[in-house]
């Protein structure tokens, strides 16, 4: 068994430490990397392996796990965290916590996975944590929690009731369990707590749904408003950013990361679903709302931000990028930790400046093929007129 383990140890101690390259694939908008920055294989050893010889004489994995996925991301005490959604063999889904430095490398898992206080009977899953640090100083974690429908008809073991969970914390450490989140809507997942008071109430932004996987007439990202975390209800939810006919967002759009603050507005980095021949395509898209009145969209540039590309597209849920959760530092700099087919994590990095730039530059989705035509021509006779072309 000592033979087995330490090769695989070495193995394990080259992946984490291997540094992180720029990709060569060139938008101007963000910069990608070659290597995922959390898998599967970054996971230690002694969460997967009983490494005792006597139980365990032919290093057999125990505790097998298939996917690091959708992680929350927070910059804490000058220290950067990805609460990462890590799925077992089993199919279950729970919490742990990798640190890098850099951002970019060298992620490594903090001690043991998170423990969030069993208070939902029923309950069997847990996912998608996003981390807001609010103003009332807590850091929120909402996720969400899953249970089996037990209104569906025999034998139906498919069915599920999604709900917010919530848990808050101020060192990642311990984690306080809310009630989970009340709305309108039956199901609600892809929920995400604004990081400021509006009109002296906590602001979160929802996704209603009429079913698990239906997402129903009305939807879209919403807004709605609660009193409290510790009871948190919301009354009434209204659309901020719809589903719209053959877009990236036809058939679901939920939110993301945490909207980040700049000085001409918020920016949100969600993501839309459409449906193709071969199944679901996920991909990330950005808006901006207005920094006093949130409500209200100021940039939409059309098309996506981040879709999957090559190895990208391959994985347990193939031709999905996810994300839920963004860190922005200091400088400007921002990380986008974003999930490839339900499978690995990879970042993309850029700047608030340069998404800014993205937001407002880039025109709207005109919503018919004739007008994005027009949309192309004028941007080509421009480039003709007076581009770089023509030096």
């Amino acid at each position: 068994m000592k033979e087995l383990y330490i090769k695989e140890l070495e193995k394990y101690n080259k992946l984490i430490s291997r540094k992180n390259i720029v990709s060569q694939e060139y938008n101007g908008i963000y910069k990608r990397y070659n290597y995922p920055v959390l898998t599967r294989k970054h996971v230690p050893l002694s969460w997967r392996y009983d490494l005792n010889e006597e139980s365990n004489p032919n290093f057999i994995e125990t505790l097998g796990i298939d996917a690091v996925f959708n992680p929350g991301a927070i910059e804490l005490n000058g220290k950067l965290y990805l609460v990462t959604r890590m799925e077992g063999s089993d199919r279950k889904s729970f919490f742990a916590i990798a640190q890098s430095d850099s951002g970019i490398d060298n992620f490594k898992f903090i001690d043991y996975p998170v423990v969030i206080p069993d208070t939902c009977p029923g309950e069997t899953n847990l996912y998608d944590m996003r981390l807001t640090k609010h103003e009332d100083g807590f850091i929120y974690g909402v996720f969400c929690s899953e249970r089996k429908d037990t209104s569906a008809t025999s034998g139906d073991l498919s069915s599920a009731i999604a709900e917010a969970g919530i848990v808050r914390t101020k060192d990642l450490k311990s984690w306080e369990r809310m009630p989970n989140l009340k709305t309108p809507s039956p199901q609600q997942r892809n929920v995400v707590l604004h990081p400021e008071f509006v009109n002296g109430k906590y602001m979160l932004y929802t996704r209603p749904m009429d079913g698990f996987i239906d997402t129903g007439s009305e939807s879209g990202i919403c807004i709605g408003y609660s009193d409290t975390m510790e009871k948190p209800v919301i009354e009434k939810e209204i659309v901020l950013s719809p589903r719209q006919y053959h877009t990236i967002t036809e058939s679901k759009n939920g939110a993301g990361c945490v909207p980040i603050k700049t000085e001409k507005g918020w920016i949100h980095i969600a993501h839309g679903v459409r449906i193709t021949a071969a199944g679901l395509r996920y991909v990330i898209y950005l808006f901006v709302t207005d920094l006093l009145n949130p409500e209200k969209i100021i940039a939409a540039p059309g098309g996506y931000l981040i879709a999957p590309f090559g190895e990208e597209r391959v994985g347990d849920v193939s031709n999905v990028v996810f994300t839920n959760g963004a860190i922005v530092r200091g400088n400007g700099d921002v990380f986008i930790y974003y999930a490839s087919c339900d499978t690995r994590i990879h970042v993309a990095t850029t700047t608030t400046d340069l998404l800014l730039e993205y937001a407002f530059g880039t025109p709207a989705d005109p919503l018919r093929s004739c007008d994005c035509v027009q949309q192309r021509i004028e941007l080509i006779k421009r480039n003709i007129e007076g581009g770089l072309c023509n030096e």
